[in-house]
């Protein structure tokens, strides 16, 4: 598949499945699933058919690994990313000693002062690699990058989680856990 397509497609169900199910007349079940055959139903309804081996190339070769089949495959969701009221059925879990998050230059006094906030989404988005919040850093302008004290985080009470691309998760981060890199 192209990569062009590919982007497209990822573009298409993130939205419908992140943000707006019930613009292809789906409701998202518990844990954010999806049956693969309904989405593809629903798609036929719209200008953007889908095949089942495009859903199949989109979660294999996604670069960012935004969405998973359950092992059957007869379902398929978005990771994480909702702005729709999803619980993902996560389990929380103890995180790494340090995490990442990258933003742009322009939030970094309001982060400093505030903390990070989850804003529109369920979750802060947290990674275990530097390459990966400079890459999320880059795409609004010049890149931050925080370091989150998230095993101190984890002893004073806070819980992650980690979606099935390995996206850290959090409700919030207090400034006093956070330092510039």
């Amino acid at each position: 598949m192209q990569s062009q397509q590919l982007i497209k497609i990822s573009r298409f169900l993130s939205y419908h499945l992140r943000h707006a199910p019930e613009k292809l007349g789906l409701e998202l079940e518990p844990g954010g699933w999806i049956s693969t055959e309904k989405l593809l139903k629903a798609c036929q309804n719209t200008k953007f058919t889908l095949t089942f081996s495009d859903l199949e190339t989109v979660v294999k070769d996604n670069d960012k690994q935004r969405f998973s089949f359950n092992e059957a495959k007869t379902k398929i969701r978005a990771n994480q990313g909702h702005s729709v009221n999803i619980d993902l059925q996560l389990e929380p879990l103890i995180p790494p000693a340090i995490l990442y998050h990258g933003t742009h230059q322009k939030v970094v006094k309001t982060i400093l002062k505030e903390g990070l906030k989850k804003m529109a989404r369920h979750h802060v988005h947290l990674s275990e690699r530097k390459e990966t919040a400079l890459k999320v850093g880059s795409r609004r302008g010049k890149p931050v990058i925080f370091v989150i004290k998230a095993q101190q985080m984890s002893e004073d009470g806070c819980i992650f989680y980690c979606s099935d691309n390995g996206v850290w998760l959090v409700d919030y981060i207090d400034p006093k856990y956070l330092t510039i890199k």
